[in-house]
């Protein structure tokens, strides 16, 4: 019998449902308030989504500003389907549709304590800079 790793199946801007990806967000991350993520589809320069049978447990999406940059944001694997390489296989694939489009960069922003994770992916350390834009300015005088 497949081993559920064996069982997962990686779609490349295949189909998904706003349902799914709140069930998967909900689960994965506290805070989530259900929204209409569909609508932002098309700022992405791809999305990944990762299946076991038709349930979604895991899913990236890659911004990108049009040309050269583009950001990895939210690699999500369901808590009941981590530490068995789905989270690292997304990312994989999340680059590699980056770099067939043709940008030149990819970014992550992450949490010091996901770096081990990132580094494996790829991903080196690089000097930059945060707003956080929800909670005031900070680090800046005067507006943009």
């Amino acid at each position: 019998m497949a081993n559920a790793r064996d069982r997962i199946r990686y779609r490349l801007n295949g189909a998904v449902s706003n349902a799914a990806l709140n069930e998967l967000y909900a689960a994965s991350w506290p805070s989530h308030q259900d929204q209409d993520l569909l609508t932002l589809l098309p700022h992405y320069v791809a999305y990944v989504c990762a299946f076991d049978g038709d349930r979604l447990v895991g899913w990236v999406y890659v911004a990108w500003d049009g040309w050269q940059h583009a950001f990895l944001l939210d690699p999500t694997v369901h808590p009941d389907y981590r530490l068995r390489g789905i989270g690292s296989e997304l990312v994989r694939r999340a680059t590699e549709a980056s770099r067939e489009a043709g940008c030149e960069w990819l970014h992550v922003d992450y949490a010091q304590h996901l770096a081990r994770f990132y580094e494996a992916c790829g991903f080196r350390p690089t000097s930059a800079g945060l707003i956080r834009l929800d909670e005031g300015s900070s680090g800046g005088a005067g507006g943009c």
